[in-house]
């Protein structure tokens, strides 16, 4: 499933990217080599990363 239709970031590379510690969209951006457009994806890629950190905070108890 794509993240960002205009740069055509799939789900699994955005959770590759913050697997590999991206913690912000901007990150997740660089990490493909790009630039947000039309920033419709940003909200999604932050609850990813928030949904990411969660997980961790569960796992790590």
């Amino acid at each position: 499933m794509y993240v960002c239709n205009c740069n055509g970031i799939r789900e699994r590379e955005v959770r590759a990217a913050i697997a590999a510690g991206a913690s912000r969209p901007a990150e997740i951006f660089k990490a493909k080599a790009c630039r947000p457009q039309c920033a419709r994806c940003v909200c999604e890629m932050r609850e990813m990363i928030e949904q990411s950190q969660e997980t961790l905070r569960y796992a790590a108890e």
